[in-house]
């Protein structure tokens, strides 16, 4: 135990670790400006835990800020993801999923969105007498637009440092452990679930924006995340594969592997090499062979995810300081 403690204190003084706090907070920022800007005024209702936070604000009369709300939701659920599933959530997803409420909060304290005293222009027209209320663009579809594009670069930020914004994450993975969906299916599930609740304080035409909003948030979400996993699997033929190969070894770190292929129109045979690269190491080797004038035949496709042995860029300058002391 002592030991555990120890290295928890050497963690917490680490650069690694105020670098990705910095980061979690300002993601979480952009997550909690995203609810109180374009979620609240609007009362629109995505698949979120933010969402459900708001039917019940409404429901319940306002007693309880919104903050305090998603706070006390996600206090619950992170409680129910320890024993019900095996407590895997770790430091990150604690950390995050209880300060999104207080981050709202802060943001009506810091920038109030004051409705009351909006332009005429803000009225939802189309379904002012129905709702009787005002948004910031003006228009619902506008919100949800701008909610998406900042809740999606906030996650895209999470995932960057393999964190999360928590909330739906954790009612997503029990409905994946005890209905067996998979994880997307669950996300969609719980998401889905939560805009139903809507039904309680919109009009029919909000829930089904809400609905929209959920599946477009999922689409973005996804393309984030394989974005930042993305990889290229490069395949060269050339008479010069071991100066190529050396030149993937010895300066990019990477690994690589050859085969021995047989051209379908000349009947000659070569050594096709095939390494996974990342957009900088793809980019320094394509330049480089410019340079040599290397005759290659090149392919090139992206690769979303990647398992197994890969250098992190850390791993790969400790290579290099080591090569260069030989």
């Amino acid at each position: 135990m002592s030991n555990k403690f120890t290295e928890a204190i050497k963690y917490v003084g680490t650069f690694k670790f105020w670098k990705e706090l910095v980061i979690m907070i300002l993601g979480m920022m952009v997550c909690a400006a995203a609810v109180y800007y374009f979620l609240v005024p609007s009362k629109l209702i995505i698949g979120t835990i933010s969402g459900l936070s708001i039917v019940l604000n409404q429901l319940m009369g306002n007693i309880l800020s919104l903050g305090t709300l998603i706070m006390i939701i996600n206090i619950i659920l992170l409680i129910l993801a320890f024993i019900l599933i095996d407590r895997e959530f770790g430091f990150k997803t604690v950390f995050t999923a209880l300060i999104l409420g207080p981050l709202t909060d802060f943001w009506a304290w810091v920038l109030p969105w004051d409705a009351k005293n909006a332009a005429g222009e803000y009225i939802l027209a189309s379904y002012n007498s129905v709702i009787n209320d005002y948004s910031v663009m003006g228009d619902p579809w506008l919100d949800l637009c701008c909610f998406v594009l900042l809740l999606s670069a906030s996650q895209a930020l999470m995932f960057s440092i393999n964190a999360s914004t928590g909330g739906l994450d954790i009612l997503a993975k029990i409905v994946n452990k005890y209905l067996h969906f998979d994880i997307g299916a669950s996300v969609s599930v719980a998401g889905a679930v939560i805009c139903c609740t809507a039904f309680f304080i919109n009009p029919f035409r909000m829930v089904i924006i809400g609905l929209i909003g959920t599946w477009i948030n999922g689409l973005v979400v996804d393309y984030f995340t394989a974005s930042l996993n993305r990889r290229k699997r490069v395949c060269i033929v050339s008479k010069d594969y071991e100066r190529i190969r050396h030149y993937i070894t010895d300066k990019l770190h990477r690994g690589c592997t050859l085969y021995e292929v047989i051209g379908g129109y000349s009947g000659e045979k070569s050594i096709e090499l095939e390494v996974l690269l990342n957009k900088d190491d793809f980019s320094s080797l394509m330049a480089w062979m410019k340079q040599e004038q290397i005759n290659a035949f090149t392919t090139a496709n992206n690769v979303s995810e990647v398992y197994g042995l890969w250098f992190s860029a850390k791993k790969r300058k400790e290579l290099e300081e080591q090569m260069n002391k030989r």
